[in-house]
């Protein structure tokens, strides 16, 4: 079993900045490939940003292009995003996904594991 804990979420004002972390703990040879989603109140779940094992291949979504920017370290079984310039739109709950596959994808089916989510919100 492989369990992934967000961390990192808060309050910030607009065009301040957060890191997210996510701690993958216990069969940490699970996960291949890792993303990040969010979902806002009355939304759909939503992809952000993904990464590949290695972390030579990354993919974001155009709404945060520029001012997300995805990371880990597996040396320490952990993944990131930097959050930069956030804006109020960037408020919701952020989740990250673990696939087993080396295979980032923008499909959230495609994620077997999945953190509780981490608050962020942003003030104008």
């Amino acid at each position: 079993q492989v369990t992934l804990v967000e961390s990192g979420g808060g309050l910030v004002q607009a065009g301040g900045s957060l890191r997210l972390s996510c701690a993958i703990s216990g069969r940490t040879d699970y996960v291949a490939a890792m993303a990040w989603f969010r979902q806002s109140a009355g939304k759909e779940r939503e992809f952000v940003s993904g990464i590949s094992y290695n972390g030579g291949y990354t993919d974001v979504a155009e709404s945060v292009k520029g001012r997300f920017f995805v990371s880990r370290d597996n040396a320490k079984n952990e993944a990131y995003l930097e959050m930069d310039i956030l804006k109020p739109e960037d408020k919701a709950v952020y989740y990250c996904a673990g696939h087993a596959r080396d295979s980032p994808s923008q499909s959230e089916e495609d994620y077997a594991t999945w953190g509780q989510g981490t608050q962020v919100t942003v003030s104008s």
